[in-house]
């Protein structure tokens, strides 16, 4: 323990003015929840300027969010504390001289999971633009998700060298890892515990500080900084596993002619102590920054820090089985959709698809790692032309988004569901048979989104995950 650190940080006073880097969907709401703590003076964002993202800085100043999705109560809280002057967004990486704290919200992907190497190239930009203008007695939290030993490791490394102060003695250093979910952020941030982990435990110290004023009914857990990294992995690790569960059942109560979801209020009604069933929903793949990527951080995380490993690990362990399984969904989708078609006398490079639903959550503008372009490349290249409809993504890098159902639907030979937009629940067999203009339109859902025995009655041929009771039905 550094008494240096210590007496520092006693010197500089409690955290007032707090640097958020990274103005996406992680650190945008952060911003705005520490912004309207009263024990907080000020909170500065810092975007980068960039042809892609630039445009954030001068929407945050005017209060206004660009997420577009649907976020109970952020557009709301942004224009308070921005009106109150208590947040604004720059540009200027030298403005963090004079923060208390800095947390980065950086994404940290995978570029080829087969080989378990991250691609840390933002985030290491983020950290050096960071330690270059760090000040003795600052806080520097890492909020992304990172490989097990990353904020001991090359983090600290990245800081220390662009700073010339050590961490440790000179500057506090910690992991809080981030833990919400698209169409939920301010609530997530507030309600669930906070994993806070230090390198030491003044840095842990430091960073309860920091993130308890945000929280209502969720407390702050002190731990290691590698166990909080850990944790965070691991937990999504486990998500992604449940659902693989629920995609492998789904299939196999295809291949037997059973309801997936009659299963599964079965499996979910036996409840009592000592019993755990959390099973969740099958569907047409797993999208997301978090889930498609954060298992292969716990496994290179195993590999780093533990060395040889002599049990079943990478892409054998049960996580990676799991990772192979809900990446085999949007291909079972195809396969779901060349079995419609097949059935009506069709061929996929004869037909039009309406693909309903390009964002990978349901009400959200969040497209990343969307299972629906696997699905797309797929289709395009058996020779089907696809128009893709989403009521919340504005556009696509190379996909033309149609915002227009009735455009999107008019013509269609098959209607392939994605996401479970709410708008999609509002489909009515006789309309979308009108606007397709086929006697026997063929449908297919990813969600459990529509009711087949209406469009099976309509004349539909009907297919859907998990659906074995259906999937198979006379064409009326």
């Amino acid at each position: 323990m550094s008494e240096r650190l210590r007496s520092i940080i006693e010197g500089r006073g409690a955290v007032k003015t707090i640097g958020v880097v990274g103005m996406g969907y992680v650190g945008i709401p952060a911003a705005a929840l520490f912004a309207d703590a009263p024990e907080f003076d000020s909170v500065i964002g810092f975007q980068r300027d960039s042809a892609s993202s630039g445009y954030k800085i001068a929407m945050l100043n005017r209060g206004e969010s660009p997420l577009k999705g649907e976020e109970p109560g952020l557009e709301d809280l942004l224009e308070k504390v921005v009106r109150a002057g208590k947040l604004r967004c720059t540009p200027d990486f030298s403005e963090i001289a004079g923060c208390d704290a800095v947390t980065l919200a950086i994404q940290t992907p995978f570029l080829d999971p087969k080989d378990l190497i991250p691609d840390f190239s933002a985030l290491i930009e983020g950290l050096r633009g960071v330690g270059r203008h760090i000040t003795e007695g600052t806080l520097v939290v890492l909020e992304s998700t990172i490989t097990p030993g990353t904020t001991a490791g090359m983090a600290r490394e990245i800081l220390e060298a662009e700073s010339g102060l050590a961490a440790g003695e000179d500057f506090a250093l910690a992991h809080a890892p981030e833990r919400v979910m698209v169409g939920r952020l301010l609530r997530n941030i507030r309600e669930h515990d906070r994993i806070v982990g230090g390198i030491d435990e003044i840095s842990t110290a430091r960073a309860v500080e920091l993130y308890r004023p945000v929280l209502t009914t969720g407390k702050v857990i002190p731990m290691t900084a590698t166990a909080a990294e850990v944790t965070k992995t691991a937990e999504n690790a486990f998500r992604d596993l449940q659902i693989a569960a629920a995609n492998q059942l789904a299939l196999h109560c295809e291949a037997m002619g059973v309801n997936v979801y009659d299963v599964r209020a079965g499996i979910d009604s036996l409840k009592g102590e000592g019993i755990t069933r959390a099973i969740l929903w099958p569907g047409a793949g797993v999208g997301g920054h978090c889930l498609t990527k954060d298992s292969w951080h716990l496994e290179r995380g195993a590999q780093v820090l533990g060395g040889d490993l002599w049990y079943p690990h990478g892409a054998e362990s049960i996580f990676g089985v799991a990772r192979a399984i809900n990446e085999f969904m949007p291909r079972h989708m195809v396969h779901l959709t060349l079995e419609g078609l097949e059935r009506v006398g069709k061929s996929p490079e004869d037909v039009v698809i309406a693909l309903l639903g390009w964002a990978f959550i349901q009400n959200s503008d969040d497209t990343r790692n969307t299972p629906a372009e696997p699905y797309l490349t797929a289709m395009e290249e058996a020779g089907a032309a696809v128009r893709v409809h989403d009521p919340f993504v504005d556009e696509y890098p190379g996909i033309k988004v149609f915002h227009d159902l009735n455009e999107t639907l008019a013509g269609a030979d098959a209607v392939v569901i994605f996401t479970a937009h709410r708008h999609y629940f509002a489909l009515e067999a006789a309309r979308v048979k009108e606007l397709s203009g086929e006697e026997h339109p063929v449908i297919v859902d990813g969600r459990n989104v529509v009711g087949p025995d209406a469009f099976i009655g309509a004349g539909f041929v009907y297919k859907g995950i998990g659906r074995g009771d259906r999937n198979n039905h006379p064409i009326r």
